[in-house]
């Protein structure tokens, strides 16, 4: 699932479509696409994961999900689009395997933008006060609350906690006020690390516990759980340096949940 730094980059990208008139609507989502042709583009945002197309009176809102992917200019020749929109200026702009949803609400009614952590209006008092809320989540579940921190992504909660030295599995509750606050920070200027290695095609290179086996601190195998916390989320993490805060032993690990496999036509 694309993170919201990687949707950051997309509206860059798209940028230069705001101003110009949708001349064809199509694709294979159930959303109305008839509203579509002959609107302007007002403008491109984001808010954490969400890729927003503002058009004054309504918005569309792509949701990337786990396998979305997109084309500016251009189209896959080997896939149907879930949404495809011609604009004038011979420019198009196609998405696939997405969400797509009109928000017919002014967009500054239905976004906080305050909680986006790549966002000039980012609001790390307003994130404090969420988090102090919700004293018995832990880190690993509350880095992924999109109320608290739009835009972090599996990811950047595995690399943030690594960083910071913390446990996934320790409740905010019992987090030291400093650690909270660098728990904050972190999830910002983490997320601006991955914008910067994301466009340098270098992300993967700078990883440090994510889909890795050994903490490259101290060379500890990496602990790994595949469906961590209420979010059943992959964690993983280094039981010698990241520090569990909190009475006793972390609680024990969820049993892996069973695989299924589909069984092909015979």
């Amino acid at each position: 699932m694309p993170e919201g730094p990687s949707l950051v980059i997309l509206r860059e990208r798209a940028e230069s479509l705001a101003g110009l008139k949708v001349l064809e609507a199509s694709g294979n989502t159930k959303q109305d696409l008839l509203r579509l042709p002959g609107s302007r583009l007002k403008s491109v945002r984001t808010w954490g994961k969400h890729f927003l197309l503002d058009f004054g009176d309504f918005a569309v809102r792509i949701h990337m999900l786990m396998f979305g992917s997109y084309c500016i200019d251009e189209r896959k020749e080997d896939k149907t689009p879930r949404l495809s929109r011609r604009f004038t200026r011979k420019r198009e702009l196609n998405f696939y395997s997405c969400s797509v949803k009109f928000i017919d609400e002014p967009l500054d009614d239905a976004y906080d933008w305050a909680a986006d952590v790549m966002a000039d209006e980012w609001d790390p008092k307003a994130a404090r006060r969420k988090l102090k809320a919700m004293p018995d989540t832990i880190c690993a579940d509350a880095l992924l609350e999109q109320d608290v921190f739009a835009g972090v992504g599996n990811i950047i909660k595995n690399e943030v906690l690594h960083r910071i030295r913390v446990h996934p599995q320790t409740r905010i509750g019992d987090l030291p006020s400093r650690k909270l606050t660098e728990l904050i920070v972190q999830a910002r200027e983490y997320s601006f690390d991955f914008y910067e290695w994301k466009k340098e095609f270098t992300l993967r290179q700078h990883w440090q516990v994510h889909a890795k086996k050994t903490c490259p601190r101290d060379g500890t195998p990496l602990s790994f759980c595949r469906h961590l916390g209420k979010k059943e989320r992959r964690a993983f993490w280094c039981d010698t340096c990241q520090r569990f805060y909190g009475e006793g032993e972390p609680p024990p690990l969820p049993a892996p949940k069973p695989t299924t496999r589909r069984l092909g036509r015979r």
